[in-house]
């Protein structure tokens, strides 16, 4: 399920022709879903109105093929609940939603009250995000587990990068919830432990392989295995490691040729140096 990006012009409006075009490439070459307005569709610069405006042209492009499911994530529950109503009122599959961002610390019965708030507020399903360099709160398992008893938690994208944690979740909640796997270099190794799949960044660079990284990790790691898991995890690397979030990516969906825009200012376009690694990366793995 790829979180798609926004796509910006020089003065910083939403290409929506663009992002169409975005949405239907991610449903072509194997997308089982779609996500708007996560971390890569640059959530933190987007407007209640302009969210309601990508989550409707998702829908439209995804044309039923696929269910859209939308970043909720706030600092407070009260604005959660708006983007949630959005994605109820437009015919969302679910919300993805984090703990209250940028807190930095909440006790479990903060937790507990700011997932149970948006829950009351809403029927729609939620996808839990774990994410503490996005969040700054790391969830345990047992935080998991206890925000699945207060609300309706189908699902679970983990982007924590501690193979420890990610085993117990899946040993403990697997059968529950789907986990769904966030960081590339752990999507082969999530698979062959029972996740269901991955909202990450990079796969969709591969193109069609894209869609058969579940079952390339399923079965038994053979020289494909190693080369997707490779290639992964050098995308995972490059586009982590130059220019802010995500002017890279975006960079590089531009360079194969397909519409993702600039960033919303105050993230500036990749150049120089960092676009050169950035090609010099794709073009290694035939990307390019």
């Amino acid at each position: 399920m790829p979180a798609v990006v926004t796509p910006f012009d020089s003065e910083g409006k939403i290409q929506l022709n663009d992002y169409s075009k975005l949405v239907k490439w991610l449903v072509s070459i194997g997308a089982d879903g779609i996500c708007v307005a996560g971390d890569n569709g640059e959530s933190w610069a987007l407007t209640p109105d302009e969210r309601q405006k990508l989550l409707e042209a998702a829908i439209e492009a995804a044309d039923g093929k696929v269910p859209v499911i939308l970043g909720a994530s706030a600092p407070t529950a009260a604005q959660s609940i708006k983007y949630a109503k959005i994605a109820e009122g437009c015919g969302a599959a679910a919300i993805l939603l984090m703990p209250q961002t940028y807190v930095l610390k909440a006790t479990r019965a903060e937790l507990l009250g700011h997932f149970k708030r948006i829950a009351d507020a809403t029927d729609i399903p939620i996808v839990a995000y774990n994410s503490p360099r996005r969040a700054g709160i790391s969830l345990s398992v047992d935080d998991v587990e206890a925000i699945c008893e207060v609300a309706p938690v189908i699902a679970i994208k983990e982007s924590t990068r501690d193979i420890h944690h990610l085993t117990h979740l899946i040993r403990r909640l697997g059968e529950r919830i789907s986990v769904m796997t966030g960081p590339s270099p752990f999507l082969l190794v999530a698979a062959a432990l029972g996740a269901k799949g991955f909202i990450a960044t990079g796969p969709e660079l591969l193109g069609p392989v894209a869609a058969r990284i579940m079952d390339i990790g399923r079965a038994a790691p053979d020289e494909e295995y190693r080369r997707v898991h490779n290639a992964l995890t050098i995308l995972y690397e490059v586009l982590m490691g130059v220019g802010t979030w995500p002017a890279s990516f975006k960079a590089a969906l531009n360079l194969i040729g397909q519409p993702a825009g600039v960033p919303r200012e105050p993230v500036a376009p990749l150049t120089g140096a960092d676009l050169d690694k950035l090609k010099a990366a794709l073009t290694d793995l035939s990307v390019l």
